[in-house]
C-alpha cells in the first residue's frame, strides 16, 4: 500500500493550504482515509479529520479550519486547511485503513511538510 501526499508548502499566517493524498495498492477497499499532524517537538501525532463512508470526522475543535474531502471511489483524500495559524507548522500524514474491527490494518504516508510563518 502507497500513500502519496502532495501540496507542502510554506504560506503565512492568515493563509491557505490544501494538502492531498492518493492512496493505492490496495485489493481491498480503504475503509477509512484520514490526516494527521505531528508538530516539532511533539512526539505523537495529532488526529486532525477522516473520513469512513464518506463522512467526516473532526475532533471537537478542529472543525471550522480544516476542512476534509474524500473520493473512496478514487482512493483520494485532501485537507482544506484556512486561517493558518504557526501552531499549525507541523508534518501532516496521510493515514489509511483496510479492513474493519480486529483485522484493520492502518497505513501511513511519508509526511508533508507545513510551515506557517507570522
Amino acid at each position: 500500500v502507497q500513500l502519496q501526499a502532495s501540496g507542502e508548502g510554506l504560506v503565512q499566517a492568515g493563509g491557505s493550504l490544501t494538502l492531498s493524498c492518493a492512496a493505492s495498492g490496495s485489493s481491498l477497499s480503504f475503509s477509512v482515509l484520514a490526516w494527521y499532524r505531528q508538530a516539532p517537538g511533539q512526539q505523537q501525532r495529532e488526529f486532525i479529520a477522516s473520513i469512513t463512508r464518506d463522512v467526516a470526522n473532526y475532533p471537537g475543535s478542529r472543525k471550522g479550519r480544516f476542512s476534509i474531502s474524500g473520493d473512496t471511489a478514487k482512493n483520494t483524500v485532501s485537507l482544506e486547511m484556512n486561517s493558518l495559524k504557526p501552531e499549525d507548522t507541523a508534518v501532516y500524514y496521510c493515514n489509511a485503513a483496510v479492513g474493519t474491527g480486529p483485522s484493520t490494518t492502518w497505513y501511513w504516508g511519508q509526511g508533508t511538510q507545513v510551515t506557517v510563518s507570522s
